[in-house]
């Protein structure tokens, strides 16, 4: 049982052979050897999201939202209303350290919730559509949802303005930018607007710009720092935007060429399936960032305009979530079903043959739709770095959705399986036990 929690797994047989990295029992960097199974969920766990540092919630396909107690696992909260599946969830500060959540549904509702005593405390049905994304502005105390249309709503739940149909696909993702702008991730490109309050208290929404040098759907977008976001397509196209003035300042994307063994000839290989190339995840450290392509991790560095390391083949199947951490740590989970830790390491002076193939899938330079200098590969940038496996959490018998870091009271993971693991560190969890047991003790006056 310990081996398969910790990640222990069995040799493959020569016509299983995988280029993915495998570790053995010994994981003296993976301090989470302790696990706690969360049931309350009957269909797929697709979301998590912190209320505070002690409580988070989950939701996903049984259109339940489910409040945690990280340090107990207590389920604290049964949040019932939606009678289709969450597609979104957001926390909701309302001021004096108070948290509501806002959840979206396929039933094509929105929903507001007090969590401490599970009570929803606003509702607006009816909608269109579903609602696909959620972003909360907390300068101006007002939240948006992102679908068929793009709406703007005040902390009670009144709608203040909408705009009509954004294509066939919808808006997927937005984030906020300086100067009460945001980002709608549209199909193919990203639509920019500026929210403007009024005197009169009234909002206007107006689109300003357009960024469309995306060859096939964004599947992500995020905030890196203050003048700088970032998106990713399903075509494998990592994109560096200026906040300030909307440009394309930086462009990378994987072209899956090889160099041919024994010589110093390219060949293209056979076109890939459209998942091995696609960006399904992006966070930021707003230095780095961390992409998840296909099933393999890649860490750009934002001033160096580069990758600086890499695992080509760092799970079995696509990664869906991954988070940089400190000190050069990483996380990330997996359609394979496992949560893996990695840390960044210096590159073995002997190149290892899945080095080559990652070489020469990437090149950078401009888009094709403006002018830019000739692509360089990844050869030839100095201080290339590889991740290193340093733990394999191995819990979940379905793919693993998203996970949740409350550093050291531990890591929640949610999965297709209709569970959370709460992962914990198993010398802090001794210690823990043993002082409440001498304080015990001492109020017993002893044994």
């Amino acid at each position: 049982m310990l081996r398969w929690i910790l990640g222990g797994r069995e040799a493959q047989s020569s016509g299983q052979k995988s280029s993915v990295l495998c570790i053995g029992e010994e994981q003296p960097k993976n301090c989470f050897t302790e696990l706690q199974v969360l049931k309350g969920h009957f269909d797929i766990v697709r979301f998590l999201v912190q209320i505070d540092d002690f409580r988070f919630a989950s939701a996903g396909d049984d259109g339940l939202v489910l409040v945690w107690n990280v340090e107990t696992g207590e389920r604290l909260q049964e949040l019932r209303g939606h009678s289709q599946q969450i597609t979104a969830i957001s926390a909701f500060p309302c001021g004096d350290g108070f948290t509501s959540l806002i959840t979206a549904s396929s039933d094509r509702s929105l929903s507001l919730w007090d969590p401490d005593t599970g009570n929803r405390v606003q509702t607006i049905s009816d909608l269109q559509s579903s609602v696909k994304c959620l972003l909360v502005l907390g300068r101006l105390s007002a939240w948006l949802s992102g679908g068929e249309e793009l709406c703007v709503w005040d902390k009670h739940f009144q709608l203040l303005c909408h705009r009509q149909k954004h294509s066939d696909t919808g808006i997927a993702a937005l984030v906020e930018l300086p100067k009460n702008c945001v980002a709608a991730a549209v199909d193919k490109e990203i639509v920019i607007y500026r929210v403007t309050m009024t005197s009169d208290s009234s909002v206007l929404l107006d689109e300003i710009s357009r960024c469309s040098d995306h060859h096939d759907q964004i599947r992500a977008l995020i905030n890196v720092n203050d003048g700088i976001f970032a998106s990713g397509s399903h075509a494998g196209e990592l994109i560096l935007w200026d906040s300030a003035n909307f440009r394309n300042v930086a462009y990378e994307h994987i072209l899956w060429e090889e160099p041919h063994p024994g010589s110093q000839t390219e060949i293209r290989l056979a076109a890939p399936k459209p998942s091995e190339m696609s960006v399904q995840h992006l966070t930021s450290d707003g230095r780095l960032i961390l992409a998840a392509v296909g099933s393999g991790l890649y860490v750009y560095d934002v001033v160096a305009k580069a990758v600086v390391a890499y695992r080509k083949a760092a799970h079995d199947s696509n990664v869906l979530h991954a988070t940089l951490l400190s000190d050069g740590e990483l996380m990330s989970c997996s359609e394979d079903g496992s949560v893996r830790m990695w840390e960044i390491q210096d590159l073995p002076l002997a190149a290892e043959p899945a080095s080559a193939g990652f070489f020469g899938m990437w090149t950078f330079g401009r888009s094709s739709k403006q002018p830019g200098p000739q692509s360089k590969k990844v050869l030839e940038i100095p201080n290339l770095r590889t991740l290193e496996l340093t733990g394999d959490l191995i819990g979940h018998s379905g793919a693993v959705q998203m996970f949740l870091s409350f550093r050291e009271k531990g890591l929640v993971t949610c999965s297709t399986d209709h569970l959370l693991i709460l992962w914990k560190d198993g010398e802090r969890q001794s210690r823990l036990r043993s002082q409440a047991l001498f304080q015990k003790l001492e109020e017993n006056g002893g044994l």
